[in-house]
This record gives C-alpha cells, structure tokens and sequence, in this order.
C-alpha cells in the first residue's frame, strides 16, 4: 500500500476499534473538562495514542504533533510551522461525540514548512472519507472530487463566531445577513470543509485555528476547486500568525464575503455605524 492508503487504513482500523464503541456508551468519568470551556474524553486519548504509533511505523521522517499532546505540553506547538509535521485530530466535534450525538470525525494531515501536503478527514459513523495530495486533487470514497455550486437566490453561509465578543459577533452577523443565508455550524470542522465541497454552504468562518483543526480541511477544499485564506487576505499557513480562516466554494463567493467582512474580522474597534447596520 501507498503512504496515503496506510494512513486511510490506520484511521479506519482507530475508529473502528477505539471511536465507533464508545459512541453513545462514554460513563461520566470518561468524561473530562480540559479548561477553555473544552472537554476530553477517554476515546480521544486512546485514539490519539494508536493514531500516534502507527504514523511512527510509517517512518515518514516526520515530527508528529497531536491535539491532545500539546494539552498536556503547549510547547509542542512551537516551531510548528517549520518541518515535516503529522497532525492528528483524533476526535474533531468531541463535545458532540460526548454528547451521543453526531457530527464527529477524525484528522490527520502530512504538513511541510506550513503547507499542507496531504489530508485525511474521517466521519467514523458514515465511513465517508474525505483526502487530498497538494497538486493531485481531492477525493471523497475514493472517487475525485470538485465543489458543487448549488444555483440558489442567496448564498448559505456557516460563521464560526462563538469566540468573539458579542459586539464582534452581533455586527458579523448582521453584516454577513445583508447576502447570505446563515446555518447553524456543525461544531465539527471534519463536517465543516465536506459542506462546502459538497454545496450544502458556500461560506463558512472560524476564528480559532489550532493546525490540527484545519490543514486537512483547508488542503481538501482548495483542492477541490474552493477557496481559502485567513482573514487578513493571506494565503492559509499552519503556523502563521495571522487570524482565522475564511472559506469558500468559489473565488467569487469568497471575494463577496470578503468585501463585507474583512473590516469587521480585523481586530479594530467596531464602528457604531457598524453595530447599528
């Protein structure tokens, strides 16, 4: 097998083994606050632990860089964006999985000097997988993929804003309402970045952008013909210092959420104008 399919299998063989039985069945004391208003189960420990090992028998001379390991030392995120890096999210939507409910999934993506260079993103219950290869395009199951660009009178956006204050918020919302349609988001970015390939939303913001959230969704989507960047206009970087991400379906749509976000999204006092529009 290939780099990519090895790495496909070990998801596959984590969430079957370690994910799928304990969905819907966690005690409380699998259960546990990590601060920030976060929470860790015991499957998104093991999950990590053997996604962890197999990527090290793979011997893809790699540093490997997962969502709970830097919990517990915050100083594996440094230099993050220098080197050859595997990313694991071993349980993307923990509060949902946690919760009994879906959506959740599972992340890995093979990061080189801040570019994502491939990406694997997981739904355990379906068994959709969803990857990209920088420069070979994505696939979903195996077959290519590109986004759909739904003809609709408004464009349906998903905005990831519950990390903002509430004035940031409230103008956000207020701006973005002006020309599209908003949906509630997923609270699972492993089912954020198929939406918009898959044409259920054309839009879709987040402000928090830990790498192992993100370098799978975003390298699947360009790959897939859509648009990312964050939020200052430059281009997406694991590592950058720059905020957020923005995402599109297409360049257009991307362009028009720009234009009426860009100033609210920078950090800038928000004018009252703003608020009162």
């Amino acid at each position: 097998m290939s780099l990519h399919q090895q790495v496909a299998a070990l998801m596959r063989r984590v969430a079957a083994d370690i994910v799928a039985p304990r969905f819907c069945t966690l005690a409380a004391h699998e259960i546990a606050d990590k601060g920030a208003g976060e929470i860790v189960t015991c499957a998104d420990h093991e999950a990590e632990a053997a996604l962890r090992d197999g990527l090290d028998r793979l011997g893809a001379d790699a540093r490997i860089v997962g969502e709970e390991a830097c919990a517990a030392d915050p100083s594996l995120l440094q230099d993050i964006g220098a080197g050859r890096v595997w990313l694991i999210d071993p349980l993307d939507g923990t509060a949902n999985f946690a919760a009994g409910r879906q959506p959740f999934g599972m992340m890995i993506a093979l990061v080189e000097d801040g570019l994502p260079l491939a990406g694997w993103m997981l739904d355990p219950v379906s068994g959709r997988m969803c990857e990209a290869v920088r420069g070979a395009g994505a696939t979903m199951d195996g077959v290519p993929v590109r986004v759909r660009l739904c003809d609709r009178p408004r464009p349906v956006a998903a905005l990831g804003t519950q990390f903002m204050d509430a004035a940031r918020r409230i103008a956000v919302h207020a701006a973005a309402e002006k020309a599209f349609d908003l949906e509630s988001i997923p609270r699972c970015a492993a089912e954020s970045y198929p939406r918009l390939v898959l044409g259920r939303n054309d839009i879709a913001l987040f402000q928090r952008i830990l790498p192992w959230d993100h370098a799978a969704g975003v390298l699947f989507l360009t790959e897939a013909g859509g648009c990312a960047t964050h939020w200052d206009g430059s281009p997406y970087r694991v590592g950058s210092t720059s905020t957020g991400v923005l995402l599109a379906a297409s360049q257009g749509r991307h362009t028009l959420a720009a234009g009426l976000l860009h100033a609210l999204l920078l950090d800038h006092p928000i004018a009252s104008e703003a608020l009162a529009s």
